[in-house]
């Protein structure tokens, strides 16, 4: 039998999501009737802008003519496209050359598949608790990894240790589970970390259009101004890589499309534009053109549904305040972070069972999660409205039977 790649081996059993998604199916086999609602899984609920929809259409006309018709396209996307993500970045005074942008199929497969330029004994620096991708990754490929840590004490935004050799560092900002976000000032820190060590930082953007625009303006101060991109930072050019999507931001989690951009001046450009057309016959005209519309046209849009689910997180973190719970983020990104004191898993499984509400278990995350909910600001106003109706008397009741039920942890 042919080797297989034993790192297969050391990923956890189950990937998070699958294992959420295992525990709903299984309850609603016993419990067929019942109403549950999802707080959980990162997926958006709001349609599309009817402006990118048209552009879809009209883009799908287009190409029913021989004038129109497009095959492959360029492996690092279509000029108007990167234009427009050119332009995008203009809007927060960040100046970015069209060769430095490559459109890719979103940012979870940008994060994974941009290992492919590193050497298999490259030292990866991970948050903790973050996305399991970036984990799940580097796992495969074998990397040794460490972990930066985040804590009550730090704000769940670890910064650079003190000492320490490491080749790939991970940051996401507004991060994904804790809804925490950087400021300039920290980031800073981080790009000086990156600069001393000759190390590359893979920046994930992905949730920036969630960032409470009050807070980044360039009158404010770095220490309180919120980044919503790596590149406002000197020096950031010559040590980072951002990766970002429409996923969430426009609503495209089943439409598939995100960007990349990697400065000209690091050797990473022109190679991840070779691995692009080894492994990669890009992204469709057809959601190319939906992707511009939804930076032009439909970017009005966007901004309303956007603005949609930050009064779903404002409505959670209002309950959360009432019932005195201790939380993160719910202001500058779609998810809500919550101490339960108990171990995460055994949260979800009771939360399920009492309230017939799913959750997200901060453990899945990382260990640093563990006794951390998520939840997210996804679903409909009238479904987030019915969730936290039913989560008030459910924590209440919890809070109640906490000490003679569970372990409480520290």
């Amino acid at each position: 039998m042919k080797k297989l790649n034993k790192n297969f081996g050391k990923l956890s059993e189950e990937y998070l999501f699958a294992e959420v998604a295992k525990r709903v199916a299984a309850y609603k086999v016993e419990f067929p009737q019942s109403d549950v609602i999802s707080l959980g899984v990162g997926d958006v609920t709001q349609p599309l802008s009817s402006k990118v929809a048209d552009a879809g259409r009209e883009a799908a006309t287009e190409m029913s003519t021989r004038v129109g018709f497009h095959g492959y396209g360029p492996y690092d996307g279509y000029p108007f496209l990167k234009n427009a993500i050119v332009d995008y970045y203009k809007l927060r005074n960040i100046k970015i050359d069209l060769d430095e942008v490559f459109v890719t199929e979103g940012a979870k497969d940008g994060i994974g598949n941009i290992l492919d330029l590193f050497d298999e004994n490259d030292v990866v620096m991970i948050p903790d608790p973050v996305y399991p991708a970036y984990v799940d990754a580097n796992v495969m490929a074998g990397r040794k990894i460490v972990y930066a840590e985040g804590s009550r004490e730090n704000g769940f935004l670890p910064m650079p240790p003190q000492k320490g050799k490491v080749d790939i560092i991970y940051l996401c900002s507004p991060n994904n589970p804790t809804g925490t976000a950087y400021t300039v000032e920290q980031l800073k820190a981080w790009v000086a970390f990156a600069l001393d060590n000759e190390a590359v930082i893979l920046y994930d953007a992905a949730y920036e259009a969630f960032v409470d625009e009050s807070k980044t303006g360039a009158d404010i101060e770095p220490s309180k101004r919120i980044a919503r991109s790596i590149f406002e930072v000197a020096g950031a050019r010559d040590c980072a890589v951002e990766i970002c999507s429409f996923s969430k931001m426009a609503g495209f989690t089943g439409v598939r499309c995100g960007w990349t951009v990697i400065p000209m001046i690091s050797p990473l450009n022109r190679m991840w534009l070779r691995r692009q057309a080894i492994k990669s016959n890009g992204i469709s005209y057809i959601v190319q053109r939906m992707a511009e519309s939804a930076l032009r046209g439909g970017y009005d849009d966007i901004k309303r549904t956007i603005k949609q689910y930050r009064a779903n997180a404002q409505l959670i973190t209002s309950v959360f305040d009432r019932l005195g719970i201790q939380y993160k983020g719910g202001v500058d990104a779609p998810y809500v972070w919550f101490w339960c004191g108990i171990d995460s898993w055994e949260f979800f499984d009771y939360m399920l069972k009492k309230a017939r509400l799913i959750c997200t278990p901060g453990s899945g995350f990382g260990k640093s999660g563990n006794g951390w909910i998520r939840l997210t600001a996804f679903n409909t106003p009238n479904k987030t409205l019915e969730a936290m109706d039913r989560f008030e008397p459910f924590w209440k009741d919890f809070v109640e039977v906490k000490s003679k039920l569970f372990t409480i942890l520290k």
